[in-house]
């Protein structure tokens, strides 16, 4: 086996956790909408297996399902003989029966939003969000800050962080406006200068900053709900929820968000009909209207080489963890080249390009690769690139064949301890969990997840290599070796 000389620690920097242990004191959640034109019926105390019908939804997959159902893939599939054995994801509009285990403190039934239009992905193709802010009324219009050493004004922020976190422009507005007045108001209350949207954290001051962290609670949300991680909802006031079993991504997602931000009364208005819903309607029309799923039946990933030279060797430095910010998707996976300085030490070697494809951006160690070539990285599958250094980066605009180089991996693009390169996928503007139904395979290595942020492997032909932030011979990986 080859040792490589990369020093200790080349990887991302691993928030660390904070210890809380919340006294839970369960509530009664409305078992109807608050709005008496549209009641929904009580969820009953279900038998323990009884069979409950179920529409499959947008991105939906059997180990997501079996956790929102309280039962297991087994009992699914027996119930659903139909459904193909290797199923990745299950097409939207699919009946099924499903195996049900009650379980206390089930949510709101209302879904607040479709998940193709949580994400950035085809449903916004099409929408100039500086155009639309500049024809409002509101204080966004004439807003800026500098974001990433560049002054933007507040229709570039929204765009900024929907690309970057690859959520909906248009959510990302309504949030503003129904916390905010962004839309509507001429002027930003004073009150709200510091804590726009109510997250009161020194790290967090301004409206640019608010929005990165509800863009990172709305993933944590939406990914921990699509993968099954996410089982409860703890509210800012210590109580606690189960979401709806029939819940989608979307409204999970936004509720997760609303939870740590609002009071329990003001949680309650922002995710039924009055709240952040209506306010989205107001402004952007019925989002229920003409629903196009994004993700389709049985999603296969397209076909990836390890993003450095055949012949190479590099360590698996982390396995799943963040793709970007703190927590879910646990989508991305790096590698470190071998370096004699270690640490953040410049290297000659090369990150290449996983796939034929084309360079639709570059900015701040960032390269996004669209591999269905159409320029647009909302469509299809996108490989996300981090921590390129400048020297020898590829240009947006190049079309690259499998093996091309894209850039020198490097410590650029945020906290990281040592030189590597971080790697994710998208498809139709969602992340792809790397451990998932559909998951992250290099020439045939598929990743795994251990369950904690940066630990898991890479396993091929029954031979594993662990992840390994010290850059350990265990850890080593050779690009193209049979």
């Amino acid at each position: 086996m080859i040792l490589l000389s990369a020093m200790l620690l080349t990887g991302c920097v691993q928030a660390q956790p904070v210890t809380q242990i919340p006294l839970f004191e369960p509530t009664p959640e409305p078992t109807q909408s608050l709005n008496p034109s549209t009641p929904f019926p009580s969820r009953p105390v279900y038998a323990p297996g009884t069979l409950v019908d179920y529409t499959a939804q947008s991105g939906d997959t059997l180990p997501a399902l079996a956790a929102h159902f309280n039962t297991s893939v087994k009992e699914i599939q027996e119930a659903n003989p139909l459904l193909p054995e290797n199923i990745t994801t299950i097409q939207a509009g699919w009946q099924m029966k499903i195996p049900i285990y009650y379980k206390a403190l089930w949510g709101s039934q209302f879904q607040i939003l479709p998940d193709a239009l949580f994400v950035n992905g085809p449903a916004q193709i099409g929408f100039n969000t500086k155009a639309f802010v500049n024809s409002q009324p509101g204080w966004i219009k004439n807003y800026s800050t500098l974001v990433n050493d560049k002054m933007r004004t507040g229709g570039e922020i929204i765009d900024y962080v929907a690309e970057t976190f690859s959520i909906s422009p248009r959510l990302l507005l309504a949030i503003a406006e129904y916390q905010a007045g962004a839309l509507s108001q001429p002027a930003l209350n004073p009150a709200l200068r510091d804590y726009t949207l109510g997250y009161e954290d020194r790290y967090h001051k301004g409206f640019y900053l608010q929005l990165v962290w509800a863009a990172n609670q709305m993933n944590n949300g939406y990914y921990g709900w699509r993968t099954g991680r996410l089982d409860s909802i703890v509210r800012s006031d210590n109580t606690m929820e189960v979401p709806d079993p029939w819940q989608n991504a979307a409204s999970v997602g936004i509720k997760y968000y609303y939870a740590g931000v609002l009071s329990y009364d003001g949680y309650i208005k922002a995710i039924y009909e009055d709240g952040i819903s209506k306010t989205y309607s107001n402004y952007f029309g019925d989002p229920w209207q003409n629903v196009q799923a994004h993700i389709p039946g049985n999603l296969r990933q397209a076909d990836l080489v390890l993003p450095f030279a055949p012949g190479k060797t590099w360590a698996f430095t982390g396995g799943p963890h963040a793709v970007w910010g703190d927590g879910e998707p646990f989508g991305a996976l790096d590698f470190a080249p071998p370096t004699g300085g270690g640490g953040c030490s410049p290297t000659s070697e090369f990150v290449v390009a996983m796939a034929p494809g084309l360079v639709v951006r570059t900015e701040n160690a960032v390269a996004i690769l669209d591999l269905d070539m159409d320029g647009d990285e909302r469509t299809g599958w996108v490989i996300f690139y981090l921590h390129l250094g400048t020297n020898d980066m590829v240009q947006p605009g190049t079309l690259v064949k499998t093996g091309d180089p894209i850039g020198h991996p490097s410590c650029n693009g945020g906290e990281a301890t040592g030189t590597h390169i971080h790697i994710a996928r998208k498809y139709n503007g969602e992340w792809i969990d790397a451990d998932s139904a559909v998951p992250f395979n290099l020439e045939g290595w598929i990743a795994r997840s251990s369950g904690v942020a940066y630990q898991g492997s890479l396993s091929r032909y029954g031979y594993t290599v662990t992840a390994s932030e010290s850059s350990s011979g265990h850890s080593a990986i050779t690009a193209g070796a049979e």
